[in-house]
């Protein structure tokens, strides 16, 4: 293919511009997921940026940067500049210049023991550089390099590294390595992982419900991404796979190879009882060998599953976390962090005292709204396995899906309210526009076959939505136990139309929901878009559609698109519907014309 003819343009300053309508698009943007992260999509041209932390998060699942060049070189349309040639070595080598390893213990006088590592580099320039900087090196020790008796024979130090050593002790190994990460230098953890209580667990080949299971070929790759070959350097990581996807089979895959007493900390009641089901369905496991540890119960066993809200609860508002003794209270040899880009920042810090375990985040964007990707990279562990939804949808683990924005004006009565109302006022109110409950109540009746959950942010707009539809409302209110009930009759067909507040965003199983309706959202999060639209991805026969409602010229349009940009980073195309009655609705039974819609 003609040069000119390549869909991407690789410009001085790191960013990458992808022509939407180009040959080879999808395959671009596709093999651009490892090491660039999408930052704005128009209609016609996709803006990506390469940065350190995409780079090593690539490096760390094996992507070198001779194979990010090569992408580049296969789709660039023009010359590549030389200067980002030589940004993304320089960048990419970086990964691996320190690396932690093992240091003898030492026993203090009174007898108890010490641990420490040791941070090792082979660069005498970087070893200055950490030395100099008083941020970098407030919890290291230059030392000599001094051969532990129990030194993993499969961990060889060069005669530079072990020059140029530094030592800190075993507790701050995780906020050393988020001190060097805001530096530019990403540590290689080289430590042996410790090995937990053993458990025996496995899947069964029939589960409870009398169904045959297997686990899919990408769920088992992505367990082996992240356990390697047991050695230093593996065990710990994200791993980023759809809603739908099954994250859940995921982590189960990774506890029957390692066999150990597991954590599972997860986003809410709702979603420990799916774990404890998923567990005792498909697994060995019996349910005395699992314990739920939330606000309502209290218990520990070999497999414990927790909410983050009960471990960072605190009688007092500067006082310490009770919660926080759960990490210790068993010899854990797995953590499986759910929705982890969800991590409360106080548990960031408790996961320091966890680097020595076998960990895995399970999520479907690193997506955060407060930037702390960085935290997620040192503590949890970079990202090891990632796959396109697309593909997933075209091999059909997911289901297909089509997303649809519907746009529609204020009220006349609205308008001058709007007008003069503060920048957070106009939000709630273009949120709030009352021509959403009657396009919800039409689309509802244009469905009749499908289960439909409508899901929004605000309450008393949730509340007349539910009264209008004559359909049962969840929100944060609402006791767990009638919030189980009311998933199981969704479920089961009892119930057509459910209306959720974001309790719902997260670790709900819907598996037969084929409709979404996006009433209200925060602000502009991708990570909220991300899970609402995994809540219908679940595969099934009908294609799946993703209705979010927009009050036309309002601040819900720029939201809208910065939302948008996680559904054109997933190869999603939308169309737009302009709503001016119920006929306008008609437009949805035509074939989506995929040319001049894509994100």
């Amino acid at each position: 293919m003609p040069k000119f003819e390549n869909p991407l343009i690789v410009q001085s300053d790191r960013t990458l511009l992808l022509d939407v309508h180009a040959p080879q698009a999808d395959q671009c943007r596709n093999a651009l997921i490892p090491f660039a992260e999408l930052v704005r999509s128009p209609e016609h041209l996709h803006t990506y940026q390469i940065t350190p932390l995409s780079l090593w998060n690539a490096s760390s699942a094996g992507f070198t940067s001779a194979q990010a060049l090569q992408v580049l070189e296969d789709f660039s349309r023009y010359e590549i500049p030389q200067a980002v040639k030589v940004w993304i070595q320089d960048t990419q080598d970086r990964f691996g210049k320190l690396r932690l390893v093992q240091a003898p213990c030492e026993y203090a006088p009174d007898g108890t023991k010490e641990e420490y590592l040791y941070l090792v580099t082979t660069s005498p320039y970087v070893f200055k550089e950490i030395e100099a900087n008083p941020f970098a090196c407030k919890q290291l020790v230059p030392c000599q390099y001094v051969m532990p008796e129990d030194q993993d024979p499969s961990i060889v130090l060069s005669e530079e590294e072990k020059k140029f050593c530094f030592r800190l002790l075993l507790v701050d190994r995780g906020t050393v390595k988020q001190n060097l990460l805001k530096l530019g230098w990403p540590v290689k953890d080289d430590v042996p992982l410790a090995d937990g209580e053993p458990l025996e667990i496995s899947f069964k080949p029939v589960t409870e419900a009398g169904r045959e299971f297997d686990t899919r070929d990408y769920q088992k790759n992505a367990a082996q991404a992240l356990i390697g070959n047991m050695g230093p350097g593996t065990g710990f990581g994200t791993i980023v796979l759809p809603c739908g996807a099954g994250k859940t089979i995921v982590g189960m895959e990774i506890m029957t190879r390692l066999k150990t007493n597991t954590l599972i900390l997860t986003t809410n009641i709702t979603a420990v009882h799916q774990w404890i089901d998923e567990l005792v369905d498909k697994t060995t496991l019996t349910r005395d060998q699992i314990s739920e540890y939330t606000g309502e119960n209290k218990s520990i066993s070999p497999v414990t599953v927790a909410t983050y809200q009960i471990l960072t609860w605190r009688p007092e508002k500067t006082g310490p976390y009770p919660h926080f003794s759960l990490f210790r209270k068993n010899n854990w040899g797995l953590v499986i962090y759910d929705e982890v880009h969800m991590l409360p920042a106080p548990v960031f810090r408790v996961a320091a005292e966890l680097q020595a375990v076998r960990r895995v985040g399970l999520t479907a964007t690193l997506v955060r709204e407060d930037g702390c990707e960085g935290h997620v990279f040192s503590l949890v562990g970079p990202k090891r396995y990632d796959v396109p939804w697309k593909e997933l949808e075209r091999s059909k683990w997911i289901a297909q899906a089509e997303c649809i924005e519907v746009r529609f004006p204020m009220p006349q009565d609205r308008e001058i309210e709007y007008a003069v109302a503060s920048s957070r006022e106009k939000h709630r109110i273009a949120c709030e526009n009352p021509v959403k409950i009657q396009i919800v109540r039409q689309l509802v009746a244009k469905y009749p076959q499908d289960k439909i959950i409508v899901i929004g942010q605000f309450l008393s707009q949730l509340n007349e939505i539910a009264k209008n539809l004559e359909a049962p409302i969840i929100t944060g209110k609402t006791p767990n136990s009638v919030r189980d009930d009311l998933y199981r009759d969704f479920r089961e067909g009892k119930i057509k139309v459910l209306v959720v507040s974001k309790v719902a965003n997260f670790a709900i199983d819907l598996p037969d929901a084929s409709i979404a309706i996006q009433v209200s959202g925060t602000f502009g999060s991708r990570q909220e878009e991300a899970q609402r639209l995994g809540r219908i991805l679940r595969p099934k026969e009908r294609t799946a559609r993703f209705f979010t409602l927009i009050s036309r010229n309002t601040v819900e349009e720029e939201f809208g698109s910065n939302r948008q940009k996680f559904l054109a980073e997933q190869g999603y195309s939308y169309r737009i519907v302009r709503y001016e009655d119920e006929g306008s609705l008609d437009q949805l039974d035509e074939p989506l014309a995929l040319e001049g819609c894509a994100l």
